[in-house]
């Protein structure tokens, strides 16, 4: 903790950190290990981000088979920059 914080303010803090670890372990379900969920998020963000690379090849390629811009293919599909 900081230096210039009293015992007592010290002390004030840890209580309610450890409060708040209490509610949010209550949010996330006492069968629920916060470790294992989020190695189980990253693998998903890792599936997401592999599809994600897959269609923007496809795309690319489509764009040079069809000799026009990404943009170009984009527009036509109705998509964003965000997608």
């Amino acid at each position: 903790m900081h230096a210039t914080m009293s015992t007592k303010k010290q002390q004030e803090r840890i209580a309610a950190l450890e409060q708040e670890i209490i509610e949010l372990q209550a949010k996330l379900g006492t069968d629920e290990d916060a470790d294992e969920m989020v190695s189980k998020h990253i693998k998903l963000l890792h599936s997401y981000n592999e599809a994600k690379d897959a269609a923007q090849i496809l795309v690319g390629r489509l764009a040079a088979h069809r000799g026009v811009t990404i943009r170009q293919i984009y527009h036509e599909y109705g998509l964003t920059d965000k997608d």
